[in-house]
């Protein structure tokens, strides 16, 4: 009996050279099985990003690339056209994220309160927006703010108003993106707000109101606290997509009307892919990219925790 307990033992241990052996493949094998991911991520990623670098120091002439070095980066100092679409990117940023936030915050607190009945269907409906294609959206914008027989002139001139040129004056075409942006990413913030602000513990709304503390006060210095990394996170993409947005001004004006709405994203596509100056456009690229760089940090600074 205790012979073949010996036997088995001895079989079920493996020799030392074998588990010296398989030490090797287990340190091996979760990079194996990442590999796909990371030449996937090379391949579509870091080099597109590279080789766009590549592209922004040459310029085709004759139809050969030639390299130029940072002219196409000194370009941009004297481009007026990138100016008036940073200037109008930046009026978009500086106007109507923050609207877009405080209506956010808003409708945040709205949907969590236990006032509200069906708070799951005014959810959804809040959310749906964002899951409307950017070009499908913006054509029912475009339809609706038609002048000539959009719906919301016929219905403006129901009550007595004037027409508006919504999409053919330079200001309300500027009005008019804005509106578009605000309905389409309010409830997808909204939904982010919520979903810390569910986070925050009733205590501090309890204690606060045994201090006599009022709704507003409540919301000041229990709501908005609660929302402090929610808020940077919101502001942060907000800020990242206002920067790029090119869809919406594409569909809905093409940047006009006198570059109006013409925005960095749509700049950037002027110069690829109509004047086919992609060294141009790789350095716009670039710009765009330091930029987002430089106000993330800023803006982690400004919103981040305190510590």
């Amino acid at each position: 009996m205790t012979a073949a307990l010996t036997s088995r033992t001895a079989a079920a241990v493996p020799p030392k050279g074998t588990a010296a052996r398989s030490r090797p493949r287990r340190r091996v094998a979760p990079y194996l099985f990442v590999l796909p991911a990371l030449l996937l991520f090379a391949t579509f990623k870091i080099y597109p990003i590279g080789r766009s670098f590549v592209i922004s120091l040459h310029k085709s002439v004759g139809g050969t690339e030639q390299f130029v070095g940072a002219d196409n980066y000194t370009r941009l100092l004297g481009d007026s056209l990138f100016w008036t679409a940073l200037k109008n990117t930046a009026v978009i940023l500086v106007v109507q994220v923050p609207v877009m936030l405080a209506l956010a915050t808003g409708l945040a607190v709205a949907l969590n309160s236990r006032l509200l009945r069906g708070r799951a269907v005014f959810r959804l409906g809040f959310f749906l927006p964002m899951v409307t294609g950017l070009v499908a959206y913006g054509v029912i914008f475009s339809v609706l703010l038609n002048k000539d027989f959009g719906l919301v002139n016929w219905l403006m001139e129901l009550v007595g108003l004037d027409a508006v040129p919504w999409l053919t004056d330079p200001l309300w075409a500027k009005v008019s993106l804005g509106l578009a942006l605000t309905w389409h990413y309010t409830g997808y913030n909204a939904v982010i707000l919520l979903a810390r602000l569910q986070a925050v513990p009733g205590e501090l709304y309890d204690a606060a109101a045994v201090d006599g503390a009022g709704a507003w006060t409540s919301f000041r210095h229990v709501t908005l606290p609660g929302l402090r990394p929610a808020l940077l996170l919101t502001t942060v993409l907000s800020t990242i997509g206002t920067l790029q947005v090119f869809d919406e001004p594409y569909v809905l004006t093409g940047g006009g009307p006198d570059n109006a709405t013409l925005t960095i994203g749509v700049y950037l596509y002027q110069n690829a892919f109509k004047y086919f100056d992609f060294g141009y456009a790789s350095a716009i690229a670039y710009a765009l990219a330091v930029l987002i760089g430089i106000l993330g940090v800023i803006q982690f600074r400004l919103l981040g925790e305190k510590t």
